[in-house]
């Protein structure tokens, strides 16, 4: 990680996702959040936490000040979240979806522009494949009740987008 990318943000570089599906006759579009998981790039400090556990939380479990930076791929997603459970919006968001379409604009992407998209098109490996990913949305779709079992395949999908993101993050900011 460059000297420069640490002194700017020494709180932390957090990927961030979360898993969510529509809130039921619920006006303003907020979500109903499922989980999240987020990484610290700087110290590899990862959490892991379910719904009950976020709603519990006041604020994000995580610095979201000025010398913090939230990464995100189609962050509307994660700030909608965010606003779902109350918490303050972080000062810095660097939405990855964002710097993909800028650097693709124009151009026939094979591979879509989801992050799976992204991972491909930068020869990316370790992503979770296309079929899993789609099994995983509709589980999540499903709304529940999730078993002990679907809960820890819930959180361990999560983390999965987490890890491409920070290898993705790495790649566009040529820190690998």
């Amino acid at each position: 990680m460059s000297p420069l990318l640490i002194k700017l943000y020494s709180r932390g570089i957090w990927c961030v996702d979360f898993e969510f599906h529509p809130r039921e006759g619920v006006e303003g579009n907020l979500n109903e959040v499922v989980c999240m998981v987020a990484r610290n790039l700087l110290t590899s400090q990862t959490l892991r936490l379910w719904k009950d556990e976020l709603q519990k939380l006041a604020e994000a479990p995580f610095p979201i000040g000025e010398q913090a930076l939230i990464v995100a791929y189609f962050s509307t997603a994660e700030l909608n979240s965010f606003l779902s459970l109350g918490w303050k919006l972080p000062v810095n968001v660097l939405d990855l979806y964002v710097e993909f379409r800028r650097e693709t604009n124009g151009i026939k992407l094979e591979h879509g522009k989801g992050l799976l998209g992204a991972l491909l098109y930068f020869g990316i490996s370790g992503g979770i494949e296309s079929d899993e990913k789609h099994e995983m949305r509709d589980l999540i779709l499903s709304t529940g009740p999730w078993t002990d079992e679907q809960k820890a395949e819930i959180l361990d999908y999560c983390e999965s987008d987490v890890i491409s993101l920070e290898k993705l993050f790495l790649e566009m900011t040529n820190e690998n």
